[in-house]
């Protein structure tokens, strides 16, 4: 009779571990595939992947994979493009709130004059194709072609872009748009300063069109992209690296 008690505690105690070790697995949430957010300068960003196809501009595959994007130990940002399996991978982070009517400032710490002809390095603020706001550092596969460029989309309306030669003689450069909703200003500056000396004036331009964008729930964007979807001339991975951003 007592060794049927012991049995029948045993089989119940075996019963309810079963039971609880079932119950926790089946509360149990699967991982699933999240979107992968970074700290840089201050702010949050969302790392844009494409997943297994391409998307614009380009169209390219975009990775959020830490070899694409990441911050480093000084907190600058790195965006990179990266071959992979035959397939090259393009870099882009957006901000996860707007805004607005602001000065952007970014302090590019790198020779971006220098970029392949086929890459495409972009500092812009976006709504939609033609709600958009560039400073891009691109020869658009032609070597000939200045390799900087200020625009307001739709960039091939006459009078919405302004086209000019970085010729940097360092790493670092300054770059800005002010956003206002008569104007737009925009600056690149040779080093880290936003009082620059004569000839550390790059290009300035005011835009006062009408195509100055509203504010309506914007994104600003930095992206590392390839030209109509073209590998480096030089088959060589591709980077831009910003130091921070300032946005008042």
């Amino acid at each position: 009779m007592k060794q049927k008690l012991i049995h029948g505690v045993l089989t119940g105690i075996l019963i309810l571990m079963v039971a609880c070790s079932q119950s926790q697995e089946a509360d149990e949430i699967p991982v699933e595939t999240t979107t992968r957010i970074i700290n840089f300068s201050g702010y949050e960003w969302v790392v844009r992947t494409s997943g297994a196809g391409k998307q614009g501009p380009g169209p390219n595959y975009f990775s959020d994979s830490e070899d694409n994007v990441w911050v480093d130990e000084k907190g600058r940002l790195h965006l990179k493009i990266v071959q992979k399996g035959g397939l090259w991978y393009c870099a882009g982070v957006t901000l996860r709130r707007s805004y607005g009517h602001n000065k952007y400032v970014f302090y590019v710490a790198n020779r971006v004059d220098q970029l392949d002809p086929n890459v495409v390095g972009g500092l812009f603020t976006y709504k939609n194709d033609e709600e958009e706001i560039d400073i891009e550092f691109s020869r658009w596969s032609d070597p000939e072609k200045l390799d900087s460029q200020f625009a307001v989309q739709p960039s091939y309306l006459a009078g919405n872009k302004v086209r000019y030669d970085l010729e940097l003689n360092s790493d670092q450069s300054t770059h800005f748009f002010n956003w206002q909703p008569d104007k737009i200003e925009f600056g690149s500056f040779r080093g880290f300063t936003l009082e620059p000396e004569t000839e550390d004036i790059i290009n300035t331009w005011t835009y006062t069109g009408s195509d100055i964008p509203p504010d309506s729930d914007e994104r600003l964007k930095i992206n590392l992209w390839l030209f109509r979807g073209k590998k480096p001339t030089d088959n060589q991975e591709a980077e831009m690296i910003i130091d921070h951003v300032e946005i008042y």
